[in-house]
């Protein structure tokens, strides 16, 4: 178990899921084709350093769902704060180069939570999937384009997902 502090608390389990939220800087919203390049980004590693169970890019935020893996060569559990700089860095960088500007996108912090039990894996999965249903942006979650679920069926996997 990792713990580490900066302006919030953040604690990383091995071999355990993280419900991690991110926002924007400024609660700045983003335009549809700068949450392609984060849901891209945020897939990217899906089985490499993480395995994603569930992902939503809302206007000014994402929601993660994911257990960090072990990286055999190192035979370390990749770190949540790695994870993070993999996804919030070339995110980052792809929509400061396609609209020109530079700066920060991301606030530093995020907020990650350690899922305890697949009961709570389950409700976070449901909270996701319906922040953009509670937000008015669709009735149903899958009219949502922002919205990635891991195809894998295994025991993990969300049946909301299927």
């Amino acid at each position: 178990m990792q713990f580490y502090r900066r302006n919030l608390p953040h604690m990383q389990r091995d071999r355990t899921p993280h419900f991690i939220t991110f926002n924007t800087k400024f609660r700045r919203e983003l335009p549809d084709w700068a949450r392609n390049v984060v849901l891209g980004c945020c897939v990217h590693d899906h089985e490499r350093r993480y395995r994603l169970r569930v992902a939503v890019v809302m206007p000014d935020h994402v929601h993660l769902v994911l257990t960090p893996l072990t990286v055999e060569t190192r035979r370390t559990v990749v770190s949540l704060v790695e994870i993070l700089k993999a996804i919030k860095g070339p995110s980052a960088h792809a929509i400061n180069h396609r609209s020109g500007n530079h700066g920060a996108i991301w606030q530093e912090e995020s907020f990650d939570r350690i899922v305890r039990t697949s009961e709570n894996l389950d409700a976070k999965i449901a909270y996701i999937l319906q922040n953009p249903v509670r937000k008015g942006l669709v009735d149903d979650w899958q009219q949502y384009r922002w919205i990635w679920c891991s195809p894998e069926q295994n025991p993990y996997a969300s049946p909301l997902c299927r």
